[in-house]
């Protein structure tokens, strides 16, 4: 099986920042796009952000100029840097992964973590 792990989550103030992580652990043997999402309360879930393993990255429209989203091959996990928080950025944020999980298989999983809340309120 494969695990994600979230972290970075919490309460900050509008302007405000955070950093979220998510590391993938378990039985990988490639990641191919890794992405964030989230559901506001009453909401559906959104693309926050995505990132290829080449590098290429999709931002949501609000999203772009703020946030940035990155990964590190070599711990499987996956970054999103939040600057300038907006009290509209409240939500779960929760981390998406494909994954394949053999070397003999072109089969990809996806996976998704259990979420962590962000809240922006002064």
């Amino acid at each position: 099986q494969v695990q994600l792990v979230e972290s970075g989550g919490g309460l900050v103030q509008p302007g405000g920042s955070l950093r979220l992580s998510c590391a993938a652990s378990g039985s990988i043997f490639s990641i191919n796009a890794m992405g964030w999402y989230r559901q506001a309360a009453g909401k559906q879930r959104e693309l926050v952000a995505r990132i290829t393993s080449g590098g290429s990255t999709d931002y949501e429209d609000s999203a772009k100029g703020r946030f940035t989203i990155s990964r590190d091959n070599a711990k499987n996990t996956v970054y999103l840097q939040m600057n300038s928080l907006k009290p509209e950025d409240t939500a779960v944020y929760y981390c998406n992964v494909d994954a394949r999980r053999y070397r003999y298989s072109t089969t990809v999983y996806n996976y998704w973590g259990q979420g962590t809340q962000v809240t922006v309120s002064s």
